[in-house]
């Protein structure tokens, strides 16, 4: 792979080459991308859906939305950091094609911005719920008018392939759906294969998969101009865009540390013990005089938490720089972070955080409510998906579609699209939406 392709400003539909010499510098293309995502309905429906603790009404804790905003943050740090030191090593993308450090930083950026845009309301529990009705729910009865491959985007349904769809899908009046230049559309691919086969190999673009069979041309499109490498020539798998790997180390970096932070503010782990794991990762440039002048605990966890952010973007830039020429390659296997000279500290956070936070039963009493208000949802919209597609609508079903968007559309046509457009539907719900329109359901509100 190369930077010249990999850094493509085409956005869908496009009939000219856009050149980042003749660029608008005040409104800059990449830029544009951030601003789209930022002023989206689907982005804004974020800050009423899970990070950690499903349906929390405390302040301090974290929802998909400040969790995408301080994810971008980090993005943008690590991606200015990583294209000054390319700028350097590849000087003509600067002399003959015009890129700047800070493109590097928005692309990453306004990717890590989106990296959630695709997540169903309750966190991971909700992609397990969707996962759960057509797998060995009412929705298994669906497989037999399914493609093996179709039947297993639901099966497994995906955050990531649903925020590919989110991002470039096509409705009247929008074409391209947020026509987001192809650059962006590369870094937020951190998982560049189709559903089949799950986890071919042990490399990390094959942990999961990137984008739905109803995508699958505009996925193609995006791959080819980007230069991407075929990984494999039995089924669609392709070589992660290189800035995917910062992205994915943005997240970490945020999910690490910041669900570790509302633990403790939570009060699930005890703030010396916890403290202790913080300061294992800032040892080496802590301020011991200015730490112990804190005198609350938000500001020690504060104060660890910035010097720890601010460690792990530079070991995360250091580590792709050393790699580079493997990430082009297709080559680099793992996440930066699972390479890097702290992976042991990260590792006794997680498991903390497991244990104590994502485990907890606040967590796990507020998931099971979670999965069953979309498992109910889902045996609602699901027959309305099938009867439409039957042409065999009830009264109730009709009810039921009055109750869609209107750029919602069913069909006769395919039983799949109605399907996956149904998920696309509940999963843009917030936790609140989603329970309302599930009371409404049951009949205990008006």
């Amino acid at each position: 792979m190369n930077w010249d392709q990999l850094l493509s400003l085409k956005r869908f539909g496009d009939t000219n080459k856009r050149l980042r010499k003749e660029q608008d510098e005040a409104r800059l293309g990449f830029e544009v991308d951030y601003d789209r995502i930022i002023f989206s309905s689907e982005f804004r429906s974020l800050q009423d859906k899970t990070q950690v603790v499903p349906l929390s009404k405390t302040d301090f804790v974290h929802t998909r939305l400040t969790h995408s905003l301080e994810v971008s943050v980090v993005g943008r740090s690590l991606g200015r950091k990583v294209g000054e030191l390319l700028l350097k090593k590849h000087p003509h993308l600067e002399t003959i094609h015009g890129y700047k450090m800070n493109d590097f930083g928005t692309i990453v950026a306004a990717a890590s911005l989106a990296h959630d845009i695709g997540n169903p309301p309750f966190g991971h529990s909700g992609e397990k719920a969707i996962g759960s009705y057509f797998k060995e729910g009412k929705g298994a009865k669906f497989k037999s008018y399914l493609s093996a491959k179709e039947y297993q985007d639901l099966c497994d349904f995906e955050g990531n392939a649903n925020g590919f769809k989110i991002l470039t899908e096509s409705r009247n009046g929008r074409e391209g759906g947020l026509r987001l230049s192809y650059a962006t559309l590369g870094a937020f691919m951190k998982y560049p294969k189709e559903s089949l086969p799950t986890k071919p190999t042990s490399h990390i673009a094959d942990k999961k998969y990137g984008f739905f069979q109803s995508e699958k041309d505009m996925f193609i499109d995006v791959a080819n101009e980007l230069g991407l490498l075929k990984r494999n020539k039995e089924h669609l798998s392709f070589c992660r865009h290189p800035l995917a790997y910062l992205v994915e180390a943005a997240d970490d970096i945020c999910y690490t540390i910041i669900d570790f932070e509302d633990g403790i503010n939570l009060g699930l782990i005890e703030e010396e013990y916890a403290l202790e794991y913080l300061i294992n990762l800032v040892r080496d440039n802590i301020n011991a005089t200015k730490y112990n002048q804190l005198s609350t605990k938000e500001d020690r966890v504060s104060y660890l938490r910035a010097l720890a952010i601010g460690n792990l973007i530079e070991e995360a830039a250091n580590v792709f720089m050393q790699n580079e020429t493997l990430i082009l390659e297709g080559k680099f296997e793992t996440a930066l972070l699972d390479v890097c000279k702290y992976k042991a500290q990260i590792e006794d956070i997680i498991t903390i955080s497991i244990k104590n936070v994502y485990q907890s039963k606040e967590v796990i009493d507020k998931e099971i409510a979670g999965y069953e208000i979309l498992n109910q949802l889902l045996i609602a919209y699901g027959e309305v998906a099938y009867h439409s597609f039957k042409d065999e609508m009830s009264n109730y079903d009709k009810l039921l579609l009055k109750t869609l968007p209107e750029n919602v559309k069913l069909s006769n046509a395919s039983l799949y699209k109605n399907l996956i457009t149904i998920c696309l539907f509940i999963s843009k719900l917030s936790d609140t939406n989603a329970m309302l329109l599930y009371k409404r359901l049951k009949g205990t509100i008006l």
